[in-house]
């Protein structure tokens, strides 16, 4: 369990609040150690002792680590003095340079999580701006752990562009499960057998993957020459993996853009 004092703007949003509820669960800090922010200044872990207040300033004044979870367009209305302090933002497209400026942080760094903090899943790539000591790193490292895993990087721009890539959480596999099923439907499958065989490829036969290297699975069936090997070439000759980083491209573009539109 952890001295320090954390506090979370926008603490009871979706990430926020996923976020909170991990921290406290897994005790990584006592619940009087945290400071969570919001409209209402009210919320059920006030009765575990969990610190509620209205003001921002107020929660940075009390904190040692703040979080800022808030969507990037409302960044720039936000007014918070955190000097001396760490902030961690989970905003994307807002630069390490331009939270410093607002907040006169001593050291800032950036974070991606995604939607999987929900179930604990999620895969937290951050990013510190400028000198940060060896102790405050750890303790960034256990925080994200607390809702998944976590993996520091070392240029800022790789935070933009895993924003585009674990930062979209189950946008992909969910695309993907959504044209299996509409082929298959469209191929004369009765809808809700259409949605249990794409089910069953997303969510339940891609777990073998937690065991096993991709590459090899995939060399491993095309041998066979089946019908999988033929499904997989029809992918590769029609640029699958071109048009997944042209997605990635976008995607990434849009986080290095960020509030200069």
């Amino acid at each position: 369990m952890n001295d320090v004092t954390l506090g979370i703007v926008g603490g009871t949003g979706w990430l926020g609040a996923a976020i909170a509820k991990a921290v406290l669960a897994k005790a990584w800090l006592p619940a009087g150690n945290l400071v969570i922010s919001n409209r209402s200044g009210a919320h059920p872990w006030a009765k575990q002792g969990v610190c509620l207040v209205t003001d921002n300033q107020a929660l940075a004044d009390r904190s040692d680590v703040i979080i800022i979870a808030v969507r990037p367009e409302q960044f720039a209305s936000l007014t918070l003095d955190a000097s001396g302090k760490t902030v961690i933002s989970l905003m994307a497209g807002i630069t390490a340079q331009a939270i410093a400026a607002r907040t006169l942080a001593s050291r800032v760094v950036r974070a991606m999580p995604n939607a999987a903090v929900e179930i604990g899943q999620s895969f937290t790539p951050w990013y510190c701006a400028g000198a940060v000591e060896p102790m405050t790193k750890t303790l960034i490292q256990q925080l994200f752990e607390c809702v998944g895993t976590a993996a520091e990087v070392q240029q800022e721009d790789f935070i933009d562009y895993l924003s585009a890539l674990s930062g979209t959480g189950p946008a992909f596999p969910a695309l993907l499960m959504t044209a299996l099923a509409n082929q298959a439907m469209a191929a004369g499958i009765p809808g809700e057998i259409a949605q249990l065989a794409a089910s069953n490829v997303v969510i339940n036969s891609s777990q073998l993957l937690a065991s096993r290297d991709a590459q090899q699975m995939i060399d491993t069936l095309v041998a066979y020459r089946g019908v999988t090997a033929a499904a997989l070439q029809s992918m590769t000759q029609g640029h699958f993996e071109a048009q997944v980083g042209r997605a990635l491209q976008a995607g990434a573009a849009v986080a290095r853009k960020g509030l200069q539109a």
